[in-house]
């Protein structure tokens, strides 16, 4: 990962992760998401991560039966509000096994899908 400089304690966006074997949950993300019928946008599977105050769009490359990569998205460059991102925040689209981790909303989806396919 680069070595971007913190502000006021604050992680710069994006972050850019390879996953390897301490970082387990990757792959029971991804197969949570697998499991509740989400699809892949493109080769990536995207999620909401919420935790404290912050809540963050995260995407994961998945290939081969493995994660090559994860990223905490500004969401904003993708025409994705803050208000889409808390609506999420609900139980009902909590992924079962990981508390703090919510599927995307179908807007969500949808503007997602949109700029991949202009990309």
């Amino acid at each position: 990962m680069s070595k971007a400089k913190h502000i006021n304690g604050i992680e710069p966006v994006p972050c850019y992760i390879m996953p390897d074997r301490s970082a387990p949950e990757y792959e029971l993300i991804i197969e949570q998401l697998q499991n509740s019928g989400n699809s892949p946008i493109g080769s990536s599977y995207y999620y909401i991560i919420a935790n404290d105050n912050r809540r963050s769009l995260c995407r994961i490359i998945h290939g081969s039966g493995t994660v090559f990569f994860h990223e905490v998205i500004d969401h904003e460059k993708y025409s994705i509000s803050d208000s889409d991102i808390d609506e999420v925040v609900k139980p009902e689209r909590e992924i079962s096994s990981l508390p703090g981790h919510y599927q995307v909303s179908p807007d969500i989806e949808t503007k997602l899908r949109a700029l991949k396919n202009i990309q």
